[in-house]
C-alpha cells in the first residue's frame, strides 16, 4: 500500500498559493505570488533526492510543472521527471510530459484504488482543490510542511474552511537559515465531537 505525503509551503498564517512566481496563480486577485522564493537555499530539501515516489497532481499544478521541470537539470527534475505523474482533469486531453497518466473517474475512488496498489509513495505537490479534497476524505497519510516567514493576510489555505477537524502528531522538524520550518505531521485522528 501508497502512502499519500502532502508537501506543501506555507506562510505563517497559512497560505499556500503561488509560493513559487508572481503569475503562478492570481485567481481571486491574488497579488503576492513568489513570497516563498527570497528564503528557498539549500537547507531546505523537503525531500530527499534519494527518495522514490509517483506525483499526484490536479490539472493547473500539472501544467505549471510540465511547462518548467522537464527542461531543467537538477536532482528535484530528474526525481519529477522519472516519477509517474498521475493527473486528475476533466479538461487536459493530451498529456504530454513523459510517465503522466490520467485520473478522471470518481477522484476519491480513483485514488484510493491507486492509494491500494504496488509502487512507490505518492507525493501531492500545490493543488490545492484537490488536496482538500483528500484531506476531507482523510487520504493524507503525512504533511510535509515548509513553513517560511511571511505573512500574507490573504490567499488560498491549507486547511481551508469546511476541513474536518483533526489532530495531527509531529514527528520530525528542523528550520533553515533563512528562517523556514520544515515539520512532518501525520494524522492522529478527528478531535472528539463536544457533548450536550
Amino acid at each position: 500500500m501508497r502512502k499519500i505525503i502532502a508537501i506543501t509551503q506555507l506562510t505563517v498564517d497559512g497560505v499556500m498559493q503561488a509560493p513559487g512566481d508572481s503569475e503562478e496563480d492570481r485567481r481571486s486577485g491574488f497579488t503576492h505570488g513568489g513570497w516563498a522564493m527570497p528564503f528557498v537555499d539549500d537547507d531546505l530539501n523537503i525531500v530527499e533526492t534519494v527518495e522514490m515516489y509517483d506525483l499526484l497532481l490536479r490539472r493547473r499544478t500539472y501544467v505549471i510543472f510540465a511547462a518548467y521541470w522537464p527542461y531543467q537539470d537538477n536532482p528535484i527534475a530528474e526525481a519529477f521527471n522519472k516519477a509517474t505523474k498521475y493527473v486528475v482533469t476533466r479538461t487536459l486531453d493530451q498529456l504530454d510530459w513523459k510517465e503522466s497518466k490520467r485520473i478522471d473517474g470518481d477522484v476519491i475512488d480513483e485514488i484510493r484504488r491507486l492509494k491500494e496498489s504496488d509502487g512507490p509513495d505518492l507525493h501531492i505537490w500545490g493543488s490545492g482543490e484537490l488536496l482538500q479534497t483528500l484531506i476531507s476524505a482523510d487520504l493524507i497519510d503525512e504533511f510535509r510542511i515548509a513553513v517560511f516567514p511571511v505573512v500574507l493576510g490573504e490567499g488560498k489555505r491549507l486547511f481551508e474552511n469546511g476541513v474536518p477537524p483533526r489532530n495531527l502528531t509531529l514527528v520530525d522538524t528542523r528550520s533553515t537559515t533563512t528562517g523556514v520550518l520544515v515539520n512532518t505531521y501525520h494524522p492522529a485522528g478527528f478531535l472528539p465531537k463536544e457533548s450536550g
